[in-house]
């Protein structure tokens, strides 16, 4: 097919790239293409995003979410994929609008992938219970990426805003590529040796496909973040890639400003709080000084503090009627123990032997013999009196 431009025109990007488009679709239509998924990505839309490649090139592929329903794709997956070539004009981008797919195989990484999730998982290496707790209020992060990609400045990007106390040390690390795991096993040694420690580390880079990212998929890596002291968070590629230190790491957050988010969060809802209270604390002070305020300008103007004689008189006078109450009650008590002190004393009096004395006594002696009589006679009235008559009685 071959199109006739007129030389002397200039076109806009815009039309050069329609032509192209139309070039596209009307020559390749309804291709069939095989190859290898790498990059893939679903989109909130439902669309499927991925590139397809073999061994010396690749070409981008979307599948409409219409034409998505029942197909699950993977990393790696060799599929035999049927559709429309076409130009997306707003990137310049030539790619496939898949209508169908047929999965041939899993692709090889994947499946090494997936052979070594297993065995690592049952080593115990992905237990909750061999997680370090991530730190509530970090002071000091920790940051293994490249130091000239796109997550190191989403990082700070987000600490600077968020918590601008924090400071942050980066282990400059290679993140794809030969040499990446090498790195990225010695920044985790390095963070771990310096003093002070990081309270935590992020581990991470941006998105790619299965390839730029296997290094992070590594067994030396994974028990690399196992082994460290410091709790990592890793942090790799975009949403809906996962990898093995995700599974290894304490935390997996989606992207490297997520990470930064999440490790901070705690520190920004304190600083919410203590503002907060800081705001309740000024309200509650200013009304406790205006009740304080209040009662002192009560107690000022009270008449006691004009004429104090007003309390002391009238408690002096108290104290007179409690003066004289006591005086009462101490004579009322004297004149009762007096009393009873002289109705003991008369009867004492009355049964000393000095008292005896002056009453007078008798001695009896019988008559007939003269002895003196020690005991009463005993008998009748009548016998007794007339017995009496026997005895001598003399009256001293």
């Amino acid at each position: 097919m071959s199109i006739i431009f007129d030389e002397n025109k200039i076109f806009s990007v815009c039309e050069i790239s329609g032509i192209i488009k139309e070039m596209l679709e009307g020559v390749l239509a309804n291709v069939r293409i095989e190859g290898e998924i790498s990059n893939l990505k679903t989109a909130a839309s439902g669309h499927i995003y991925f590139d397809l490649k073999d061994e010396e090139a690749l070409i981008s592929a979307v599948l409409f979410r219409g034409n998505a329903r029942g197909i699950k794709l993977k990393e790696g997956d060799k599929v035999c994929v049927k559709g429309d070539i076409s130009c997306y004009i707003k990137s310049g981008r030539y790619q496939i609008i898949v209508r169908s797919v047929e999965i041939k195989t899993i692709g090889d990484l994947y499946a090494r992938f997936e052979a070594l999730k297993a065995k690592l998982s049952e080593e115990g290496l992905f237990d909750a219970e061999n997680k370090l707790p991530l730190p509530k209020f970090p002071s000091v992060i920790g940051v293994i990426t490249s130091p000239t990609g796109a997550a190191i400045r989403d990082i700070l990007s987000v600490l600077s805003r968020r918590a601008k106390h924090v400071q942050v040390i980066l282990a400059p690390s290679l993140v794809q590529g030969d040499g990446a795991k090498e790195n990225i096993i010695q920044a985790l040694k390095n963070l771990n040796k310096i003093n002070p420690k990081p309270d935590v580390i992020l581990l991470g880079r941006g998105g790619g496909s299965i390839e730029d990212l296997w290094c992070f998929n590594e067994e030396e890596v994974v028990r690399a973040v196992v082994k460290s002291k410091i709790p990592v968070i890793s942090c790799v590629g975009h949403e809906t890639d996962f990898t093995l230190t995700d599974f290894a790491a304490s935390l997996r957050a989606p992207t490297p400003s997520a990470a930064a988010e999440l490790v901070v969060q705690n520190a920004q809802d304190m600083l919410k709080h203590l503002d907060n209270f800081k705001r309740l604390l000024a309200v509650s002070l200013d009304a406790k000084y205006t009740n304080l305020q209040t009662r002192l300008n009560a107690v000022i103007k009270n008449k006691i503090f004009k004429e104090p004689s007003v309390i002391v008189l009238p408690k002096e006078q108290e104290l007179d009627d409690l003066g004289e109450k006591l005086f009462n009650n101490f004579t009322n008590l004297i004149n009762k123990k007096e009393h009873s002190f002289e109705l003991l004393k008369s009867a004492l009096s009355n049964l000393s032997p000095q008292g005896v004395l002056r009453r007078g006594y008798a001695i009896i002696r019988r008559v007939s013999d003269g002895q003196i009589v020690k005991q009463s006679i005993s008998g009748e009235h009548l016998k007794v009196q007339t017995e009496l008559s026997n005895f001598e009685v003399k009256t001293v």
